[in-house]
This record gives structure tokens, sequence and C-alpha cells, in this order.
């Protein structure tokens, strides 16, 4: 008895669970192919390139693409150039997006919904709608070829608001009830009470402010007329015309070195990130 017992605890395999489980195979496929391809092509010699049938292992193995990345444009200078941006850019956007999203649930002033709706209608107005008007300012006022011109238009933080805001209204209100009554002021209850409960969801606005920034390509291209300024992924799109043809060997090597900063970004907050992400869920 003691054993059908056991025999029968078993889980079973449903159709669900197969379905869930190829749904995940069919999803790494979708995401891990195309970096698997860009990787070992970068890794090929030229001409293995636009072999027919497609030679998926490269043979022989060689960095030469690489070395192209590095010595044909100023990749350093676009590295430092990205890294500057989007490190100013993530400080600026966590900042405001937590401070707005604070006064939009802790402050208590008149036309407060109205201004939480009009964070919300400009999530979905498309960033290129903005672009001319923006042009037409920064040309103005003399920043085109500036960094000034690249990080003050990008600096928004309408996903970032939203994202704090509704963090923020799922705390407990008996804590902030509490701080009130002990006398807490605004600035105390921000940094010393709802920030170290919130760690997770600003790691998540972090990382994806950092992601978001590091890969914007049009606005920065329409700013930067030279190496002094331009991010990498501007800078990189000079590889693409190579006389008069596409030498895709040191396209897909600048692709991976652009990839990696990004990568180690995300593996070392990635477990914050996720807890961020879901604990609105968890709680709801």
């Amino acid at each position: 008895m003691a054993r059908s017992t056991l025999f029968a605890s078993k889980p079973s395999v449903t159709p669900g669970t197969l379905f869930g489980y190829a749904s995940m195979v069919v999803i790494a496929a979708i995401v891990l192919v195309p970096i698997a391809f860009i990787l070992l092509t970068s890794l090929k010699e030229r001409p293995d390139i636009y072999t027919e049938p497609v030679q998926w292992i490269p043979d022989p193995f060689t960095a030469e693409n690489y070395a192209t990345v590095i010595d044909d444009v100023p990749f350093i200078r676009y590295f430092l150039n990205s890294l500057l941006i989007t490190t100013v850019l993530t400080v600026v956007q966590v900042v405001l997006g937590i401070i707005t999203a604070f006064a939009l649930v802790f402050l208590h002033y008149p036309g407060r919904r109205i201004v939480f709706l009009f964070v919300v209608a400009s999530l979905m107005v498309p960033n290129q709608v903005t672009v001319i008007s923006n042009y037409a300012l920064v040309a103005e006022l003399n920043w085109r070829n500036t960094f000034a011109g690249i990080i003050i238009p990008l600096a928004g933080v309408a996903f970032g608001t939203f994202l704090m805001r509704n963090h923020f209204a799922s705390l407990p209100r008996e804590i902030v009830e509490s701080a009130h009554l002990d006398g807490t002021g605004p600035f105390r209850l921000l940094f010393r009470i709802l920030l170290p409960m919130s760690w997770p969801t600003v790691v998540a606005f972090t990382l994806i402010t950092i992601v978001t920034e590091w890969n914007q390509y049009l606005w920065p291209f329409l700013m930067a007329d030279t190496a002094s300024v331009a991010p990498l992924p501007v800078g990189l799109t000079l590889l693409q015309n190579n006389e008069g043809s596409t030498n895709w060997g040191p396209v897909m090597a600048g692709t991976i070195l652009t990839m990696i900063p990004i990568l180690i970004v995300f593996l070392i907050l990635q477990k914050q990130m996720i807890k961020g992400l879901t604990a609105g869920a968890v709680k709801g």
C-alpha cells in the first residue's frame, strides 16, 4: 500500500507541461540562434562568411575581425562616449523618476491625478514623433555635436515614473502613517524608509534604463557629427561600408563588443531585476 501511494504521488507529465517546455525551447532558440550566428561569424575569415551553404563553424577561428574594429574606427572613443552618455542618463532618469513618483504618491496637491495621466499619456507617444521639434530646438541652442544635445532631450522619465509610482502605491500604508506620526519629513521618509524597501524595483528600473540608453541610435545619430561625441551604435555604422560592400566580419565583431558590457551588467543585476518586476504582481 505504501509503495503504491508513493508512486501515485509522483507528478505526471501533462500536455500543458510539455507545451510549456516546448515553448521555452522555441523562444530560447529564437533568441540564442541569432546571437550564436553573430558570434561565430565574428570569428570567421572573410571568404568563409560568404560561402554557400552557410558554414556555421569557423575554420579556422580568427580574431582578425576584432582587431579590425579596434584599428579601423576609434572604438575606445566610442565606448567612452557611450559609457558617459549612459551613466549620466541613467543617474538623471533614476533620480528624477524616483522623486517624481514619490511626489505623485505621497504629496497631496491639486491636480495630482491629472499629472499622472499626462505621464501615462506620454508613454503612448513614440519617440520618433518628437524628433523634429527636438532637433529644431537643439539646433537653435547650438547644441548639435555636443553631449548636452544628446543627453538632455533623452532625459525624460515617463516609464520610470510609472514603474516607481505603481511600486510606491503598493507599499503598506501603515508604514508611511507610522513615519508621519513620528514626525518623519519627506526626504527622510524617501531615503530612510521607502528606498530600502524598494531596492529590487529600483534595480529593475536602473537596468532597463541602462540597456535602453546604451542602445540609443536614432537621436545620437542625428546629433553626432564627429567621433568626439558619437556613441558605439553610431560609431560602428562606419564599419558597414568598406570599398562599396559590407565587410560583415568586423560588423559582427563590433556588435559582440557592444553587447558584452550590457550582458555583464545584466548578469550582475538579473536577480534583483526579476524581483523588482514581479513584486507588484505578487502583491496584487
